[in-house]
């Protein structure tokens, strides 16, 4: 069996994602593994079904110390190979991170927004619907013809320096993360409202339009206040970057807010004139951003 696998590593607050790559491979494979924190010992079959040894481990956390300590300890004694933990910073891979403090962003936001990159080359959206939900935004390719390779090592380049993390290392900082929001997943949402009330109970409830019983209420009123920041943000992108951004979508709680994220874009859509673009799916935007880092040289 040859050592030519990449492990990938996305432990979120809830679950731990692992995937993985061919070295040298500029894209992951489609195999995922999603487990939660009490199950990680499961991960040991999926890793044993490989096709090729693992050589190397790159991941992104931000789970608690002691799930950090399960996973490093699960891939050491089964693989062999230690983990490298990647963190946010202000450059990577033809994006830069304009948060003020880049360091204080998110480390799985900022690897997701390296993924996403990947997927759109205009004015993108990803809002992720986990424990958390956020919604960051990337702006466009400024300079559309420097996004390709350059033709020869003698190539000029522009005045920013050549980035970690692109297939070729040719890629230029030519787009950038503009900034985001964080509120309260739809699922927290809702436990919130079952455990600081006395009388509300966990909402199963359809979402409609004029709601009529209690669960109803809660759960159209988590999935409107969902949808209002996608929408709200989406707008403000609108605005800020000339060009409506791509929408995309992530995470665990989608399909609790999928169809009133759907309609409310497509009737601001409609309502500007523009073209109606339904939201797209990303399965895994982190373990797409880890692949892009993957052969990124040690800082």
């Amino acid at each position: 069996m040859s050592k030519d696998i990449t492990l990938l590593v996305d432990a979120g607050n809830t679950r731990v994602k692992f995937g993985w790559m061919r070295s040298g491979s500029p894209r992951r494979e489609a195999d995922i593994l999603a487990l939660p924190h009490d199950a990680l010992k499961d991960a040991g079959p999926w890793l044993a079904s490989l096709p090729g040894s693992p050589q190397a481990a790159v991941g992104v956390s931000v789970a608690r110390a002691h799930v950090v300590a399960q996973i490093e300890e699960l891939l050491l004694t089964q693989c062999g190979v230690s983990l490298r933990w990647l963190r946010s910073g202000p450059s990577a891979a033809g994006v830069e991170n304009l948060y003020e403090q880049p360091e204080q962003l998110g480390n799985d936001r900022w690897v997701a927004l390296l993924g996403l990159s990947q997927h759109a080359r205009s004015a993108a959206m990803l809002a992720s619907f986990g424990t958390a939900t956020t919604i960051d935004t990337l702006g466009p390719c400024r300079l559309a013809f420097d996004c390709k390779p350059a033709s020869s090592a003698t190539d000029e380049a522009p005045d920013k320096a050549r980035l970690q993390g692109a297939e070729d290392n040719s890629l230029l900082a030519l787009r950038a993360f503009e900034g985001g929001l964080i509120l309260p997943g739809p699922e927290l949402m809702r436990q919130s409202l079952a455990l600081g009330t006395a009388g509300l109970p966990y909402a199963m409830g359809e979402s409609t339009d004029f709601p009529r019983n209690t669960h109803s209420a809660i759960s159209t009123g988590v999935a409107a206040a969902q949808a209002g920041a996608v929408l709200r943000q989406w707008r403000t992108a609108l605005e800020r970057l000339g060009e409506p951004p791509r929408l995309y979508c992530s995470g665990g709680g989608w399909p609790l807010v999928a169809d009133e994220v759907q309609a409310g874009l497509q009737r601001l859509q409609t309502d500007l004139g523009l073209p109606r673009l339904a939201p797209e799916w990303l399965e895994a935007p982190v373990l797409d951003g880890l692949a892009v880092m993957a052969t990124a040289p040690l800082a």
